[in-house]
């Protein structure tokens, strides 16, 4: 059986509109499941010239996704092969300027052919376009920096080597840090590093191929441990994690790059105690423990005990509360009642199809950009005819869709914040010794990391 080779190159005008055209949609996607993404120093992404971007690896198909949105220029990407076994996904992914890779830890996929892969690669750093590429080669989602693959040193130093040393071909690594990869609104940290150049290895690529990619490939993970919150251990990623909740808790740390801040500061801290003073890891174990425990018994948010507690401000915030949740409430059940369906049903379709949490975020996103526009356009048909609503009162109602769902999803969290805060005055007000405790021990942890 002769299997069609999948087509890499020339892409044509239909299949560039179709990568503009996605880019957008999944944008909106983006945009909608992240509440915040920052990218610090976007001026290193800027290049008169072929470029590859090599970044960490932890949230599958999103990390691509949202490299695609900060870069102006089209980006290709290297994918493992496995995703091409079908015509189907062959189109479609190469429609998103993917190039398929069969690795050495996967089966070979049928119509995919590395040294046409590699080829490929070549040609478009070769055009002057750019190719991003995960050396760690698998997603997991950890704070771990993996062993890095010398397969994108070969590419960089092969490419310049054909064009004589003279492509100007730059590799830029960029970190990807997800305060909560997996949660609907949480927020992305994108950090650029500098960069180095393929030209400055080439000399020795001539002499020792391998050498040079192996000296180029620990190169890489330098530069990437720049931009990167890495820990040696998956607990040491738990210790690190769980002290950050606390004291990012107390400290009231809203903006990404603040936590991002915040972590780091948390692990050079616990870095030097393991040094200097290691029997201090068992207490800080010891605190959180007791800490924890201490706020479920409470039922109360550790973020609201660093706030001093004023009966006037606290009747201010009473009655602002009401007034808000009352105004509040039709919007809510109008949200509600739009959103709910698709909601619902991409809730039950996740546990089913999403097996890595990896995959959860970008799962999510195509499924409610599938269900969420079906959903409102049902409700436009019925409704829009019900109420033989004119031409701009149904673009209206279908904004308002959208925006009040979003807004609904906002009001339950407010009622759980504020149901939180209420349960945390009564204990002020009952003067709860067990609450002076876990003060305590919040200010005793954050003493120990902080200096404070």
């Amino acid at each position: 059986m002769i299997v069609p080779k999948i087509m890499y190159f020339s892409p044509s005008f239909k299949v560039r509109m179709l990568y503009r055209i996605l880019k957008i949609i999944i944008g909106i996607g983006i945009r909608l499941f992240y509440k915040e993404i920052k990218v610090k120093n976007k001026q290193f992404l800027d290049h008169d010239g072929p470029m590859i971007i090599i970044a960490n690896h932890p949230n599958s198909m999103m990390d691509g996704w949202i490299i695609a949105q900060i870069c102006r220029q089209p980006i290709n990407f290297l994918a493992k092969g496995t995703f091409f076994n079908t015509p189907l996904k062959r189109r479609f992914l190469n429609s998103l300027n993917m190039i398929p890779i069969n690795r050495k830890v996967d089966q070979t996929t049928e119509g995919v052919n590395n040294e046409d892969s590699f080829e490929a690669c070549y040609k478009v750093l070769e055009e002057g376009k750019t190719l991003v590429i995960f050396p760690e080669g698998n997603s997991i989602l950890e704070r771990q920096l993996r062993e890095l693959r010398t397969g994108t040193a070969r590419i960089a130093l092969e490419t310049e080597n054909r064009n004589g040393g003279k492509l100007n071909l730059k590799i830029v690594p960029l970190g990807l840090f997800y305060s909560k990869a997996e949660k609907f609104r949480s927020s992305v940290l994108v950090d650029v590093e500098q960069g180095l150049f393929a030209a400055d290895y080439l000399e020795e690529y001539q002499e020792n191929n391998s050498i040079a990619a192996k000296k180029l490939t620990e190169k890489f993970r330098i530069h990437l441990e720049r931009v990167l919150i890495t820990t040696e251990s998956s607990e040491q990623e738990k210790l690190i994690e769980n002290i950050f909740e606390i004291i990012r808790e107390v400290q009231h740390y809203k903006n990404v790059e603040e936590n991002t801040q915040l972590l780091q500061q948390i692990k050079d801290k616990l870095e030097e105690i393991q040094l200097v003073q290691p029997y201090l890891v068992e207490e800080i174990q010891n605190l959180i423990q007791a800490i924890h425990w201490q706020s479920e018994k409470l039922e109360i948010k550790k973020e609201f005990l660093s706030k001093r507690f004023r009966s006037k401000r606290f009747i201010n915030q009473i009655i602002f509360s009401t007034l808000l949740i009352i105004l509040g409430l039709p919007i809510f059940i109008f949200g509600l009642i739009q959103s709910i369906l698709p909601f619902q049903l991409t809730s039950f379709l996740m546990p089913k199809l999403v097996k890595n949490v990896e995959y959860y975020a970008p799962i999510a996103i195509l499924l409610g950009l599938v269900f969420y526009p079906l959903n409102y356009f049902a409700f436009l048909h019925f409704i829009g005819e019900y109420f033989e609503f004119n031409t701009l009162s149904k673009v209206i109602y279908f904004i308002a869709m959208p925006i009040t769902g979003m807004l609904a999803y906002q009001f339950v969290n407010y009622l759980k914040s504020t149901s939180f805060k209420w349960k945390y005055v009564f204990q002020i007000v009952n003067q709860n010794e067990a609450l002076k405790e876990l003060r305590k021990l919040q200010n005793d942890l954050k003493k120990i990391i902080t200096h404070e």
